[in-house]
């Protein structure tokens, strides 16, 4: 069976708009406009605000890298509420799911443990990319981020701090490296 990346592909059988361009004889998504389908998952205690802050920025910056960002979803730091966004972006199909917050080292912080049990393979080097740039970019909580990368199925999912500076230079070190790993997955949906 010879499977194809859509790239007008969106969750619930929806497609994008025929204005949206992109080369159809591309193989692969890197090529492409379209890097992606993207979630964004904001863990917090504090519903109703730090979402609408976090959710635009990492929208933007997912669009700028070509990934089409199909939904911004707040959840209370508790673990089944992050299993079930994270499940629920893996059994959608999403290629990335970004999840911001919850990886500091306080009681309820519990998001890297909670991906971690997701997780089917860890991408470490990629984690530590994120840290190591934090580092120079004087993020402090990237720095002392426990957050995880890695792949669930045929999703890659990725915890960020949610400093303003943290998702910023994490996203500009996540992106091409998150987007060289989709590409790899989807060479091997083809097989």
């Amino acid at each position: 069976m010879n499977t194809r990346f859509d790239p007008r592909a969106l969750p619930g059988g929806r497609r994008l708009p025929t204005d949206v361009e992109f080369d159809p004889e591309a193989t692969d998504p890197v090529e492409s406009r379209i890097a992606g389908r993207a979630m964004v998952v904001v863990v917090t205690d504090r519903l109703g605000g730090q979402e609408d802050a976090i959710g635009p920025l990492v929208t933007e910056l997912l669009g700028e890298e070509g990934f089409l960002v199909g939904g911004v979803v707040g959840v209370a730091a508790e673990e089944t509420e992050v299993r079930k966004a994270l499940e629920t972006a893996v059994v959608g199909g999403f290629d990335f799911v970004v999840t911001v917050g919850g990886t500091g080292v306080g009681p309820r912080d519990i998001t890297p443990e909670v991906t971690e049990e997701i997780l089917d393979k860890r991408l470490p080097g990629i984690a530590e990319a994120v840290r190591s740039s934090g580092l120079t970019a004087g993020a402090v909580d990237s720095i002392v981020s426990r957050g995880h990368v890695g792949v669930s199925g045929s999703t890659v999912v990725a915890n960020l701090a949610p400093s303003r500076a943290a998702i910023r230079d994490g996203m500009a070190t996540l992106c091409p490296l998150v987007s060289y790993v989709v590409a790899e997955l989807s060479d091997i949906d083809e097989l």
